[in-house]
């Protein structure tokens, strides 16, 4: 617990585009935590909560995505990372009382990270969370769409 710097809150809202590893479709399933399985569906909607232990906000949080498998090893769909530097940067501003939506800081998608379209920092009901949308890599085509939102832990270490 005192090495513990907080939780990381991903909100794995949704895939698009999805490879397809089955014969018309795919069984996928996020992988840092495990989302649930969404049956026969390349543009899943998880609307799934992974919570994650972070000890150095300096390292990228890798997933994955795959297709859930019966008699097989289940077929890897991709795999993504990204970095939570921005959202620890937001957060550290100790920001109050900004109307819903306020933008704090805009990421763009370059060769170096795995964004899809521009990522942003936001102030939203009360909480400073990231929206993401990554490019799903080492596969023909998808992409997941993320939330990710940072919850203090009494006893931890903190930002």
């Amino acid at each position: 617990m005192e090495n513990m710097m907080g939780l990381l809150r991903i909100h794995v809202h949704r895939g698009v585009n999805l490879a397809i590893r089955d014969t018309f479709s795919s069984d996928p399933y996020v992988v840092k935590l495990k989302t649930r399985v969404i049956k026969q569906n390349v543009n899943p909607e998880w609307n799934d909560d992974l919570t994650l232990s972070i000890t150095d906000p300096s390292l990228p949080v890798k997933i994955a995505v795959y297709d859930r498998d019966t008699f097989s090893l289940d077929d890897k769909m991709g795999e993504a990372e990204f970095e939570i530097g921005s959202l620890v940067e937001a957060l550290k501003m100790k920001l109050e009382g900004l109307p819903n939506g306020t933008i704090i800081r805009k990421i763009q998608p370059s060769r170096d990270n795995c964004l899809s379209e521009e990522s942003c920092v936001i102030w939203s009901n009360g909480k400073v969370v990231q929206n993401l949308f990554l490019r799903l890599k080492n596969v023909e085509c998808g992409e997941v769409e993320l939330q990710l939102q940072w919850i203090d832990i009494p006893g931890s270490r903190g930002l």
